[in-house]
């Protein structure tokens, strides 16, 4: 099917690419099917994109980027509610703020969002055991981890050269690692 963003222009997208929320994000409650989108460069960024709501899509980024040590504990309902049995299963994105001065972007570590990729099931966790920020500062240590990646935080190229992510294929190899 060809689903319509506003930042990404059409997209291609298969049923098998299709994350479910069932409750849908933060906010967003009415919003439950999304997919992932990546710049076909080197930048950083996935997005979030609503299939529906073309104005929708949430930056994520995998929070190991710039928090080394962070971890996520599920409780049983966010388990139950991602029928995840095991984490390894798992992949988890902190949603990142990014205001007009790029530099004063923030992530969200207090409520990631988790996806089982065998079920392509996803959930907005709040982790109320963990103390982590709502808005931690991330430019300086994305700037270092690009220094020693040779990948950039945004996209280099002008194109809006787009693309799904597979989550059948990609996310599910990367989640085992």
């Amino acid at each position: 099917m060809i689903v319509e963003t506003s930042r990404f222009g059409e997209l291609n997208v298969s049923e098998q690419d299709i994350i479910t929320i069932p409750e849908g994000m933060l906010g967003f409650s009415k919003i439950d099917k999304y997919v992932l989108v990546e710049h076909t460069d080197d930048s950083l960024f996935l997005w979030l994109q609503a299939v529906k709501k073309p104005s929708v899509a949430f930056p994520l980024l995998e929070p190991q980027l710039f928090e080394l040590q962070y971890k996520v504990e599920l409780c049983d309902e966010d388990r139950k509610i991602l029928q995840l049995e095991d984490l390894k299963h798992a992949k988890v994105f902190a949603i990142i703020t990014i205001p007009s001065d790029p530099s004063k972007m923030t992530a969200n570590l207090k409520a990631p969002i988790v996806v089982n990729v065998k079920k392509r099931l996803a959930r907005q966790v709040i982790l109320h055991e963990q103390d982590y920020p709502i808005r931690q500062a991330i430019f300086a240590d994305l700037q270092r981890h690009c220094a020693t990646t040779q990948q950039t935080i945004f996209p280099q190229s002008e194109e809006n050269t787009y693309h799904i992510i597979p989550i059948s294929e990609e996310l599910a190899v990367a989640a085992e690692l």
